[in-house]
């Protein structure tokens, strides 16, 4: 789905571990290129080409991905397209994920058995790919470490802002020319609905309820999560109000 001239939408439909998912990766165009926004579950790289296909992009112009958290539907198929492309895509990533991105370090969420269980059905080939890259033994994946504020040079314009709280080194991306935020997982639409982090999937909600409120900075007109998809509307508002009710959740609990 385009929603501004350099800004694709992805919508995949996946089943993990018998639980059926939506996801939603971002791309932002360059003149001849794109960088791909996340890149799904273990072995769903070839659907998400067949999509970037179908938005009349060639997926060969790949030149960069984004990685906006270590969860493993974030970037299960990163090892896939790294072998696709001999190991020369720039990875992008915040320095406190980057360890666990990179192998050095045991996912946080997701234990080895459920990694081991969600990795089970692909081809050993494409399970060999995954053990290699998030080993210790192997090269790093990122060799782009953002901070918070950067401006990246993708689509017009594309700044880093740290959200942590869903992980340490979680991000969001604006995209200025036309008013975008890609909220990762610090937000997710249910029912049409924007909400706040999956507190079940957040370890640091108060961290991640505070990262919410650097998106008041900006002057947004879209909201894409990778759970949930497009929101247009009141983002601002709407933070006060999920701000509010957590605190309140949290008075409550208190007494």
């Amino acid at each position: 789905m385009k929603i501004a001239d350099h800004v694709e939408v992805l919508e995949l439909t996946l089943n993990l571990l018998g639980n059926t998912m939506t996801i939603h990766p971002a791309v932002i165009r360059n003149v001849d290129s794109y960088v791909l926004v996340d890149t799904g579950t273990p072995g769903s790289d070839e659907d998400i080409r067949e999509l970037i296909r179908q938005a009349g992009i060639e997926p060969s112009q790949l030149h960069s991905i984004i990685v906006t958290h270590q969860d493993i539907d974030h970037i299960g198929s990163l090892p896939h397209f790294l072998a696709d492309h001999d190991g020369t895509l720039d990875v992008y990533a915040h320095e406190d994920d980057k360890p666990y991105i990179d192998g050095e370090r045991a996912f946080i969420k997701g234990s080895p058995e459920v990694v081991r269980a969600i990795l089970q059905p692909l081809p050993e080939g494409r399970r060999r790919e995954f053990e290699d890259a998030f080993s210790p033994s192997t090269p790093p994946n990122v060799n782009r470490v953002v901070v918070d504020g950067e401006l990246l040079p993708f689509g017009g314009g594309l700044r880093v802002i740290h959200t942590p709280g869903h992980t340490p080194g979680h991000i969001s991306l604006y995209h200025e020319p036309s008013r975008t935020l890609i909220a990762g997982d610090a937000m997710v639409v249910h029912n049409g609905e924007l909400l706040g982090p999956n507190p079940q999937n957040t370890p640091d909600m108060e961290t991640a309820i505070q990262s919410l409120q650097k998106f008041k900075n900006f002057d947004v007109r879209s909201v894409v999560c990778y759970h949930g998809g497009l929101f247009e509307g009141d983002l601002h508002g709407r933070i006060n109000e999920l701000t509010a009710a957590y605190r309140a959740s949290i008075s409550t609990e208190k007494k």
